[in-house]
């Protein structure tokens, strides 16, 4: 079981709140980064982790949601449900997580804490008891649903695996599924990744190397089976690692850069590939980005790993034909 506060961190109760807003502004049309850049920093990992939850099970919420709930209750009472839902279906990657009786008080408490769902105490608690024993029933009891991969993704989309991958659609689903795990790109100008696992392990956090993808070597890639808070990473602050996946490391390494070359990013927010390229090599760098606001992101990523690049905001073709002169463009 786990507390139902931890250090930096917010009571569950609350993170639900703020999490089911979040799924709402998202539903709205906003982009959920953007609704967690606005979180304060004690805020953002729980309620990130639990709308990111939300997000991917939503299609197994929300059959539990249309089967004990028979008119389809307002988006505010929907997506705080469906915050909580999630965190009763679990996979084998995500520990043991909260119990039972846990999710069911404190997404009740969560009611009390936005005026829009104050009222919904009764129908979130009898919801969620129903959820719980569908979902853990007592010894002997059948289990709900019998079958979970339906209940995973859409059925239009279960279909086409199946036509397209007959032997391993039920696999994919189930990847699909899981917590997408925490990859780190340790910053080979301050730490090799040898160096930079015996910090992880002197903070008792256990890693592994990703050797490659796609028979690439990635000798930065590091994979946190157990994810924690970037706060908690050693020398994080001070640019020692940073938040990549190992895919996206790809980009950098296939470019190959060499000492000197001229490379402009043309599409850079926030700024992982460009500082990926000058951690590599003593590269001129330009970061180029049509929005404002992301443009400030590349230049904070470049601080706290102590790089530096030519930042320039472009709204138009013009502008950028005038950087590809003798320009590797990525």
């Amino acid at each position: 079981m786990v507390d139902q506060k931890t250090p930096h961190s917010l009571p569950l109760s609350e993170a639900i709140t703020i999490a089911a807003q979040a799924i709402t502004e998202v539903m709205s049309g906003r982009s959920l980064t953007e609704v967690l850049d606005q979180l304060d920093a004690h805020e953002r990992p729980i309620v990130q982790s639990l709308s990111f939850d939300a997000l991917r099970k939503w299609i197994r919420s929300h059959e539990l949601i249309k089967q004990f709930v028979p008119k389809a209750p307002p988006p505010e009472v929907d997506h705080l449900l469906t915050v909580a839902i999630a965190l009763f279906v679990r996979d084998g990657s995500e520990g043991k997580g909260y119990a039972a009786h846990t999710i069911v008080d404190q997404a009740v408490r969560a009611c009390e804490e936005y005026d829009k769902t104050m009222y919904a105490k009764g129908l979130v608690n009898a919801v969620l008891r129903k959820v719980s024993l569908a979902l853990q029933p007592p010894e002997g009891q059948p289990h709900y649903p019998p079958d979970p991969i339906p209940m995973f993704a859409p059925a239009w989309w279960r279909a086409n695996l199946k036509r397209n991958y007959p032997k391993a659609w039920q696999s994919i689903l189930f990847a699909q599924a899981k917590r997408a795990p925490l990859i780190l790109r340790v910053n080979q100008r301050q730490y090799s990744r040898e160096q930079y696992q015996a910090l992880l392990s002197d903070a008792s956090i256990s890693s592994l190397p990703i050797e490659s993808v796609a028979g690439i070597p990635l000798p930065s890639a590091l994979l946190l089976p157990n994810p924690v808070p970037v706060s908690d990473l050693p020398g994080f602050y001070s640019g020692a690692v940073s938040v990549q996946d190992a895919g996206a490391q790809l980009a950098a390494t296939l470019l190959n850069p060499q000492p000197g070359d001229l490379i402009l990013d043309a599409c850079a927010a926030p700024g992982g590939k460009t500082a990926h390229l000058l951690e590599l090599a003593d590269c001129q760098m330009r970061a180029l980005e049509l929005d404002g606001e992301r443009l400030g992101k590349i230049g904070g990523n470049l601080d706290r790993l102590r790089l530096h690049s030519e930042k320039s905001k472009s709204a138009s073709w013009r502008c950028l034909k005038s950087c590809l002169v003798g320009w590797r463009v990525v």
